[in-house]
């Protein structure tokens, strides 16, 4: 490693809390993080839904939480402020990727990005077409959204379980995949599980929108007043009755996603300032008592925030309290729900549970596929190199794992029947875990697999 010049300033107890935060930093930057975590906050809360503590836990969840006071008052119960509030929060950061993705990511190129497409898209219609067949008829047919859904982190950290017995690019088509299965669902949500509509209120959402797109359009870099408008429009849609999660979205969608200095631009003036801070160093080394060089770094500082986009430098802060603390409560929340595992016959006879893990399982399945099949044989495209049809199974049925939006839908679709809830939630479980294990068992049987000389020539 290369010496470096100069002294690094370590507090007295620094050393002492690196040796504690180091490990914990590592732990939380793995990849498979997020998705474990979940999985814990989920088994934790499935068992507390089956022990005595289950009429604490539901007491909890019912509690009346306020926040304001005199004529401006919002009561919720804590379920719906985690339902409602925070996991507005989640969708902020799915809004994020969506727009990076679209963008400058995997979605911005059309040719590449038409077999996730086209793979995310029958994965979401097969699974509702599944679950539509088999109640068709009866009430519970409003719960076709609930298999549509692809949770990423439980997806990813299972395959991330697996290393190197499969290929870096099916990771990278799976988080494809998934993103274009988010904006379906966000599609979905609007247009079919929203309350009665307030006029009043969403006339308000969309002048607060309004001045979301104002604000980029007019240069506003800073992220405070595009935060202080997003809860402005998360109270509107809240009043309106689309479901105001959906504010994180439209506020993603507002943020500007180019940064105000390219890259050339950015090193060419810190050349300049770093030029002008060796200078006022060479003058008065105290940074303390040299003001033209504590300025000169203060502009470096804000040079190296304009040279990155708003939006993404708030997907980079939000990732985490996203994945590490809004999806685990929100797994807490949800997740608590009594399973009688004596009683098996009767949730696999029950069409909502029925439906759900047939759409989870089998639509997954045979519908991403099934149109990447079709798409690959068709001449449109062709899959990633390094994959092979056995790999795309083995990632169709870990796209089964539909948790946390799963979860998300069904409690939108069966919010007045706390039976078809309970049922919807069971499929959930149920169907990610044989999903979740099928997919694993699968992808690590065929491992690293190489392609057959059919599929190398429907490659060509």
């Amino acid at each position: 490693m290369k010496n470096l010049k100069g002294k690094e300033y370590i507090a007295p107890w620094e050393r002492a809390f690196d040796q504690i935060l180091t490990p914990l930093e590592e732990f939380i930057h793995r990849q498979t993080t997020s998705g474990i975590l979940l999985m814990l906050c989920a088994l934790l809360a499935l068992a507390i839904g089956n022990s005595p503590l289950v009429e604490s836990y539901n007491h909890i969840l019912h509690t009346k939480v306020t926040l304001g006071g005199g004529d401006l008052v919002l009561s919720m119960s804590l379920h719906h402020w985690i339902n409602d509030g925070l996991m507005a929060l989640f969708f902020l950061v799915v809004g994020l990727e969506l727009k990076r993705e679209l963008l400058v990511g995997e979605l911005a190129d059309l040719r590449q990005a038409l077999l996730p497409i086209s793979a995310a898209v029958g994965g979401m219609l097969l699974p509702a077409l599944f679950y539509f067949l088999i109640n068709q008829g009866a009430d519970s047919v409003r719960g076709w959204g609930i298999p549509m859904a692809t949770d990423i982190a439980f997806a990813l950290g299972a395959l991330a379980l697996l290393g190197k017995r499969v290929p870096p690019a099916l990771l990278t088509f799976l988080v494809a995949l998934a993103i274009v299965d988010d904006l379906g669902a966000v599609v979905v949500i609007a247009l079919f599980y929203t309350a009665e509509i307030d006029l009043g209120a969403l006339a308000a959402a969309a002048v607060v929108l309004f001045l979301l797109i104002a604000l980029n359009r007019g240069g506003i870099r800073r992220i405070l007043p595009y935060a202080l408008l997003g809860v402005l429009l998360w109270l509107a849609l809240l009043k309106s009755g689309v479901h105001a999660t959906l504010a994180g979205v439209f506020l993603a969608f507002t943020l500007p996603m180019k940064p105000k200095l390219d890259t050339e631009r950015f090193l060419e003036n810190a050349h300049s300032l770093l030029d002008q801070i060796r200078k006022a160093h060479r003058r008065e080394p105290n940074i303390i008592l040299n003001d033209q060089m504590r300025s000169r770094v203060t502009a470096l500082s804000n040079g190296v925030q304009l040279a990155q986009a708003p939006a993404q430098l708030l997907e980079h802060k939000m990732h985490m309290p996203s994945a590490y603390l809004v999806i685990p409560i929100f797994a807490l929340a949800n997740a608590g729900i009594p399973v009688d595992f004596t009683a098996m016959d009767e949730i696999f006879g029950d069409p909502i549970a029925l439906g759900v893990i047939a759409g989870l399982v089998l639509g997954k399945l045979l519908g991403i596929t099934g149109m990447t099949w079709l798409m690959v044989k068709l001449g449109f495209s062709h899959l990633p190199k390094g994959l092979n049809f056995s790999h795309i199974m083995g990632m169709s049925l870990m796209a089964g794992i539909g948790f946390t939006m799963s979860i998300f839908v069904a409690e939108l679709a069966f919010a007045n029947d706390p039976q078809g809830l309970l049922m919807a939630k069971t499929g959930v479980l149920l169907a990610s875990l044989v999903a979740g294990v099928g997919g694993f068992v699968w992808l690590r049987l065929i491992g690293r697999k190489e392609p057959s000389g059919m599929e190398e020539r429907n490659r060509a």
